[in-house]
């Protein structure tokens, strides 16, 4: 008696199934991103035998970068994930709204503001926070800014507003 291999029902040939699309399609991102490093940095002298440049360490990490990736991408292949989830908005608009208004307010207002301003902003993106707590994050990350640009750093910024 033989036995017979009937063809699958989508027709003959390779077929694959993405068995953790986020960690798949994570994986392809890390590699573009290195993609694009190593393009960015094509012009950068460097990295021609013992010569190192300013290309050395861009060219270096984002080839590191791409072999990562595609561990991730051939993860994503091989082992049960979790999918991708519905892709929320809020947080992406918020986070880039608070850069924009920093760089808008530090000027005006001095780095304690603007700053504040920004985290309470920033925190808003999230849904995890709660008031108390963003209040008080908020508090910190302020007092840590001053602290490490002004007084660590040396950068002469304007802590208050010139009235």
């Amino acid at each position: 008696m033989s036995e017979s291999v009937s063809p699958s029902p989508k027709g003959r040939g390779f077929s694959f199934s993405i068995r953790s699309p986020r960690d798949f399609w994570g994986g392809l991102v890390l590699v573009a991103v290195a993609i694009l490093a190593i393009w960015a940095s094509r012009d950068l002298p460097g990295q021609r035998g013992f010569a190192f440049g300013p290309g050395t360490a861009p060219r270096l990490f984002a080839g590191l970068l791409v072999v990562l990736g595609t561990l991730v991408a051939l993860v994503g292949l091989v082992t049960d994930g979790p999918r991708i989830e519905k892709y929320k908005i809020r947080g992406p608009v918020l986070v880039i709204a608070a850069i924009l208004g920093f760089a808008a307010m530090i000027r005006p207002v001095g780095l304690v503001i603007a700053s504040y301003v920004t985290f309470m902003v920033a925190i808003l993106g999230s849904r995890e926070m709660r008031v108390l707590e963003s209040i008080i994050a908020a508090a910190v990350m302020t007092a840590f800014c001053v602290f490490l640009f002004t007084y660590l750093l040396n950068l002469p910024f304007q802590l208050w507003p010139r009235f």
